[in-house]
């Protein structure tokens, strides 16, 4: 048998600075960097991970964020297993823009396993949405995971429940 017994390719998708490149490089190499740096077209990292009694190797896609100038190059898309949408505690449009990248995501993978993560835990005193709104909008789009990439919470459940949902979609 291979190295794993799974390869999937997985896309981040959300607005410019949500936390997606952070998330990714939280759940691969467990740090945090607090320099930003915009991801210009698309960053492929790889994590192998024991997941249950299966080895599991995710090819995470890194799609750099939608605004009004850059659109989600859903090409970028293609055999993607699943997909993880981020929105940005602080910021209430990205989880508009979440709302509709899913649309799009859906349009290009229709029925692949999502979840919907807001990002910036650490920062929840400057969450503008309350959360009770905030989970009802969220619950809307796709499974809601809370998440900072900055302390780690909540990411390693994250990519693991996404995990689960591709593996139950494979039968």
């Amino acid at each position: 048998m291979s190295e794993t017994d799974y390869a999937f390719k997985i896309a981040m998708v959300g607005s410019f600075a949500v936390g997606k490149t952070s998330l990714v490089r939280r759940h691969v190499e467990g740090i945090f960097d607090e320099k930003y740096q915009s991801t210009i077209g698309v960053k492929v990292d790889r994590k192998v991970m024991e997941h249950g009694e299966r080895k599991i190797t995710l090819v995470l896609w890194d799609l750099a964020g939608e605004d009004r100038f850059h659109r989600l190059e859903t090409s970028y898309l293609r055999g993607a297993a699943g997909y993880l949408l981020v929105a940005d505690g602080t910021r209430p449009n990205t989880l508009e823009v979440a709302e509709e990248l899913d649309r799009r995501a859906q349009e290009a993978l229709p029925g692949r396993p999502r979840r919907l993560l807001v990002n910036k835990l650490d920062l929840k005193d400057r969450w503008a949405t309350p959360w009770e709104e905030l989970e009802k909008k969220a619950s809307a789009i796709a499974p809601l995971h809370v998440t900072s990439a900055k302390t780690g919470e909540g990411v390693e459940e994250a990519f693991g429940d996404l995990t689960d949902d591709v593996l139950d979609a494979l039968g």
